[in-house]
């Protein structure tokens, strides 16, 4: 794995970054539904956050872990030092967490109720849903539009040529449209024959010396 990763991704930077993110988003959304789903029905010793008697949604953690990110990238852009990578590979990971944990409450902050275990609160799946697939298309974009191009390409030439084989076979099997050709050859014969009768019976005069 360690070699795959060094030879496909850890060449290319800016793919690495969407790698790490993406992988971020996924872990952390799984992470914190199953979180959540344990306070609910009080499995483990988790419980929710307050401060001063106010529930503190996850989301708010998302928010600040995106600020961050969100800063310490543009500290970062355009440098080129050693550090600047290790610095890279970790706000890519700290934007993928929190893109997730702010996505998973995207159904509260879009209907400004606390909606998460309603029927709205499915819109919150479908976000984070949308966004990991944008992710993991910023990934494997490049290489999966061309192979998909490919076998469009493909599918096209292989459409094309069914088509031009069943043309041919239509024109082999359609019947001509000019007659019989069988006819030709015997009205020609009779013609012939009919000509031929004629001829016998007419008779030259014979002279006769005297």
């Amino acid at each position: 794995m360690a070699r795959i990763y060094l030879h496909h991704l850890a060449r290319d930077p800016r793919r690495e970054r969407l790698f790490l993110a993406s992988l971020a988003f996924l872990v952390t959304f799984g992470l914190i539904r199953g979180l959540v789903y344990s306070i609910r029905y009080n499995v483990g010793p988790f419980h929710n956050v307050s401060v001063g008697g106010t529930h503190v949604h996850h989301l708010v953690w998302g928010i600040l872990l995106l600020l961050v990110t969100g800063y310490a990238s543009l500290v970062e852009f355009g440098t080129r030092r050693s550090a600047s990578n290790a610095l890279s590979r970790l706000t890519a990971v700290g934007f993928g967490v929190g893109a997730a944990l702010t996505l998973d409450e995207f159904a509260l902050w879009l209907n400004l109720q606390d909606v998460y275990w309603e029927r709205q609160g499915r819109q919150s799946v479908d976000a984070v849903l949308i966004f990991g697939a944008l992710m993991l298309v910023g990934v494997f974009g490049k290489d999966l539009f061309r192979a998909l191009a490919h076998e469009l390409r493909a599918l096209l030439r292989g459409a094309s040529y069914l088509e031009s084989t069943a043309l041919d076979e239509l024109e082999r099997i359609e019947p001509g449209t000019s007659g019989d050709p069988a006819a030709g050859p015997a009205a020609s014969g009779d013609g012939s024959a009919a000509s031929g009768d004629g001829g016998e019976g007419t008779e030259e005069p014979v002279h006769r010396a005297p």
